[in-house]
């Protein structure tokens, strides 16, 4: 039995808590928050832009704490689960690491590259495992356009361009605050930048032009390019002010052989699948593969499964890599000197980017 503390009861936190419901062999045995209403079990309180409403839950044992260290003490605990705020990250990862503990950390890595390479740096030297919950590769959707891209099923990459809006998040506090949850890049963008750094690698520099909001990024549209000048592959993502699409996403991804379209909204409260994943054949064929069953949190299920597969074979998961998720974070942060400069920056590969990354 894997025994999972969860840390932080926010909208992440309550999806993490649903989808373990669904795991053999994998039990919440604990969780922290210092709100002791939903330490209670009231989630009524919890909301996000997809998913259900929060609801009354039934926490019977379940060891509740305030404190993280008073958890942490809990030898019972293999695994914790971090769902706080972004600035809340890299302290309490390292913490639950320096106690023995494997950590799987809700997204970004971390509001700077210095911090993500820090937890890192914690996971080698604890011997424990660092895994960074980027859903969006567990999303059917996203998951076929990933197999497909790995396997060469269609040929090699050729590029692609990715789109994710939301309507403004009245419910976070902080959203817009660089030092608490970083902004729409950080938050939202973040997705589709580790997607890309995933399937393309890493881009050798990026264009960026948007609007800002104080010190963050509001909305923007991003070219990256890459070492292969065959690659091209943009962007475009942020938040909007109208509350009648409170959430888009989608995709067109260019292979030698085919291409792979995919657009989703949700409009005045209903879920509107534009276009469904969808296969444009060379040939001229069309193809529309049969994905899942559009239950909300069977991605997270998906990627708590990679998660717990990870800890129990020790073999590390190539989705949920610390490393990787530190990638996307860097990437996100040269997208915002792009539009701050409104000139090409470069970005530096391996260890000189690291070196030379600022904090």
């Amino acid at each position: 039995m894997l025994r999972v503390g969860l840390l932080g009861i926010g909208f992440m936190g309550m999806m993490h808590y649903r989808a373990y419901q669904r795991l053999r062999g994998v039990k919440v045995r604990a969780l922290c928050t210092r709100d002791p209403v939903r330490r209670d079990g009231d989630w009524r309180t919890i909301k996000g832009n997809f998913g259900p409403p929060g609801e009354r839950m039934d926490l019977s044992g379940v060891a509740r704490y305030a404190d993280l260290d008073e958890m942490l003490a809990d030898p019972e605990l293999d695994l914790i689960d971090i769902c706080l705020p972004t600035s809340c990250h890299a302290p309490a990862a390292i913490q639950a690491l320096k106690a023995g503990k494997h950590v799987l950390c809700e997204k970004p890595i971390a509001l700077k590259p210095s911090d993500a390479s820090t937890m890192v740096a914690a996971a080698t030297k604890a011997n424990r495992a660092l895994m960074i919950g980027h859903v969006l590769p567990f999303f059917p959707e996203y998951r076929f356009a990933y197999d497909a891209i790995a396997s060469k099923k269609y040929g090699r990459l050729l590029g692609g361009h990715f789109k994710r809006f939301i309507s403004e998040p009245q419910w976070m506090p902080g959203y817009f605050d660089p030092a608490i949850i970083g902004g729409p890049l950080l938050d939202l963008h973040v997705h589709d930048a580790h997607f890309i750094r995933l399937i393309a690698g890493m881009p050798t520099s990026v264009q960026c032009s948007g609007t800002m909001r104080g010190e963050v990024v509001e909305r923007f549209s991003a070219q990256f390019r890459f070492a292969d000048p065959e690659v091209t592959v943009s962007a475009a993502s942020g938040v909007i002010p109208q509350p009648g699409r409170p959430f888009t996403h989608g995709y067109e991804i260019y292979l030698e052989q085919a291409t792979l379209l995919f657009d989703f909204a949700a409009i005045d409260g209903q879920s509107l699948l534009a276009m469904p994943v969808t296969v444009l054949l060379n040939s001229g064929k069309v193809h529309r593969p049969k994905l899942g069953s559009g239950d909300a949190c069977a991605p997270f299920v998906a990627e708590l499964s990679e998660a717990v597969r990870a800890i129990r074979s020790g073999i590390p998961s190539p989705v949920l890599a610390g490393d990787l998720a530190r990638d996307a974070v860097i990437l996100c942060r040269k997208e915002t000197q792009a539009v701050i400069s409104g000139r090409t920056v470069s970005i530096e590969n391996g260890a000189a980017r690291l070196k030379n990354e600022k904090a």
